[in-house]
């Protein structure tokens, strides 16, 4: 049984879709009448969708602990930090593991605009899922028929 199917049935999309796009308020004049609203990002339903994914899996898999991924970075020796995260070999890592970097992901939109966005440009998204779909074909070759 593929327990991460459910996101990494996303791959083949990710490359496909628009993703997401800033939308930036050139109209407004930037008085009390009329204020300019702060930019955001504006995100594709795929995206939308494999987000609520994501914390279905939370809801689904308990046994993950995925509420303290804070908590399961540092027991990996991973520091929340743009950059580390995207350059981090992710080949020895765990299910659990990818799974709090997928949350932290998700959640780090919450403080900052366009994180999330950033996370699937870069690339780092789609690394992630893919040692996912790789832990879920080792453990379909190890369990019995």
């Amino acid at each position: 049984m593929s327990i991460y199917k459910s996101l990494t049935d996303y791959l083949p999309n990710i490359e496909k879709d628009k993703l997401g796009k800033w939308i930036v308020d050139k109209d407004s004049k930037g008085t009390l009448e009329n204020p300019i609203q702060m930019p955001y990002v504006s995100y594709s339903d795929m995206v939308r969708h494999f987000t609520d994914d994501v914390y279905a899996f939370m809801d689904e898999h308990p046994e993950y602990e995925l509420n303290r991924y804070n908590d399961i970075l540092e027991e990996n020796n991973i520091i929340w930090e743009k950059k580390s995260i995207q350059e981090k070999d992710v080949s020895s890592l765990d299910g659990r593991c990818i799974m709090a970097l997928l949350v932290g992901a998700v959640r780090s939109e919450r403080f900052s605009d366009g994180a999330l966005l950033t996370f699937f440009d870069s690339g780092t998204i789609t690394k992630w899922l893919k040692r996912l779909k790789e832990i879920d074909s080792i453990t379909e070759e190890k369990s019995p028929d």
